[in-house]
């Protein structure tokens, strides 16, 4: 997965709590076997009539939010089943960076794996957020993963934490088969000191 670093970028506020996986990503467009291509799908019910006309007062459909990268939503963002096609899907649309106050455990840890960054910031400072954007158009943050902070457009800065661990795979890029591939020399090397055992075993 791409590293991330740094995001600049316009935010779109979905005032909603509980967002379940199921919205982000209706069960129906689960049959795409990569991980690309379920942007389109990405809020579907919300987004879409059901002739497939734009449904204008969703915040998506709205020109003031066009290009948005940050997601601003409210508590236990992403709950409900596991699938980790609702990951694919906001990254897919453009969205790498999450700002909430929770986020649903397996959705969360979906999240890393994934290379989007859900940043967790108390309910006080998302609703003075919620509030700045809407009051704003085209307000926008850059998010800076190594420094863990949020820059506003009046210089006011906000931190985040995230686990170090996460933190660093995000940072380069690794997921768990990158994870696993730094391992590669000592993976090989204990499947060769195994390859003797293995042949007494089968009998040959």
């Amino acid at each position: 997965m791409e590293p991330y670093k740094h995001e600049t970028g316009i935010v779109v506020p979905l005032d909603r709590v509980n967002v379940d996986t199921d919205q982000i990503v209706p069960k129906q467009f689960l049959k795409l076997v990569e991980r690309t291509g379920f942007g389109r799908y990405l809020f579907n019910d919300w987004r879409f009539n059901p002739d497939g006309t734009l449904k204008p007062d969703f915040v998506l459909n709205q020109p003031r939010y066009n290009g948005g990268r940050i997601l601003l939503t409210r508590d236990n963002f992403g709950c409900g089943s596991s699938r980790e096609h609702a990951v694919w899907a906001l990254a897919d649309y453009g969205f790498k960076t999450l700002i909430a106050p929770s986020y649903a455990d397996i959705f969360h840890n979906n999240c890393f794996k994934n290379g989007v960054l859900p940043i967790i910031i108390n309910e006080q400072i998302i609703t003075e957020l919620f509030q700045e954007v809407e009051s704003h158009e085209g307000y926008s943050l850059d998010v800076d993963l190594q420094k863990q902070t949020i820059l506003k457009s009046d210089g006011t800065q906000l931190e985040f934490k995230v686990d170090e661990f996460r933190r660093k795979c995000l940072l380069d890029g690794l997921d768990d088969i990158s994870l696993t591939l730094l391992h590669e020399d000592s993976i090989r090397a204990y499947e060769q000191r195994l390859a003797p055992f293995q042949l007494v075993n089968s009998g040959k």
